[in-house]
């Protein structure tokens, strides 16, 4: 079959099927954490059956937002990107797709081979309806001091340099496990309306657990942040890279038990829970993302406990 785009409407029937960890129907605005968290692994269940694109490029499942999709491209494929942003691959052809908490119900994905010919295939992004909370009153922030915002300016700093820097670490070819175990606390995308103005979303998922339980490296990895000091907001930080622009965050750790730079190894202990930074009681926040994008890694795991 010759290579080239077809029409959206082929790839959007084509991409169609349920969403993955789709939430109750968008007229429902707080959908239960159960139903949140009921994505499967991307890598060791089916998201559904593996749609070749007219490129040859195959993808495991439909596109969702905050999804990570695993890709394989066919030989003479030498350049990928999502929507202008560089998509990593693997000598083999595997690579990795993430796609935002908002992201756009339209991605392009394009594909460039070594003949010269570039392909252009149009991703239908499927929605989400994420737990919304409305407060009557506003928000209590308020502007940050100067004195926060100097001591934050370099913190930031310091996570930005982080999500940087890249490894060779395959952990983002393993199926995930939980990095700890306990009550799921709070999910992936939910929002507080405050007087109508939108706060920021949750950007991970937290594990409720006594201070010093055991905190377990989710996949394979390189550190690349390892606090020396509590951070304002996220306490005890912990990064760490999987490779392929996939890391994850590790947040109001009461301990952090590896070094910059350590290679880490999958159920290998990072540290330990605790409530340092701006938490509310002790836990384990859990973020990731790829390149740019925030995704829920509820949707990389297993139900909790199995």
């Amino acid at each position: 079959m010759a290579r080239g785009g077809i029409a959206l409407s082929l790839i959007a029937a084509a991409l169609a099927g349920p969403a993955i960890g789709q939430a109750a129907p968008a007229s429902q605005d707080t959908p239960s954490a159960a139903t949140q968290a009921s994505g499967p692994d991307f890598l060791t269940r089916t998201f559904g059956a593996v749609r070749p694109l007219t490129s040859g490029i195959r993808l495991s499942g439909a596109p969702v937002q905050g999804a990570l999709l695993r890709g394989t491209a066919p030989r003479g494929v030498v350049g990928l990107d999502l929507d202008g942003v560089k998509v990593p691959l693997a000598e083999d052809g595997q690579f990795l797709l993430g796609f935002n908490r908002d992201a756009p119900p339209l991605g392009v994905l394009t594909v460039s081979f070594d003949d010269g010919e570039v392909v252009s295939e149009p991703l239908s992004i499927e929605p989400r309806s994420w737990r919304r909370e409305f407060i009557a009153v506003a928000a209590r922030d308020g502007v940050p001091s100067e004195a926060f915002m100097a001591r934050r300016k370099p913190e930031l700093e310091l996570i930005a340099a982080a999500r940087l820097r890249s490894s060779d670490s395959a952990g983002w070819r393993q199926p995930f496990i939980w990095p700890a175990t306990g009550r799921v606390s709070g999910i992936f995308g939910s929002q507080r309306i405050y007087a109508g103005e939108p706060g920021s979303f949750h950007s991970g998922v937290d594990v409720a657990g006594p201070v010093g339980a055991p905190v377990m490296a989710p996949a394979d990895g390189v550190v690349i942040l390892a606090a020396q000091t509590p951070f304002s907001l996220e306490g005890n930080l912990l990064m760490i890279d999987h490779g392929m622009g996939l890391n994850s965050a590790f947040l109001h750790l009461s301990s952090i038990d590896v070094k910059d730079g350590e290679r880490v190894r999958q159920g290998q202990q990072i540290g330990r829970i605790g409530a340092t930074g701006r938490a509310t009681g002790p836990h384990l926040h859990w973020s990731m993302k790829w390149n740019e994008a925030r995704i829920d890694p509820q949707m990389l795991v297993p139900p909790m406990g199995q």
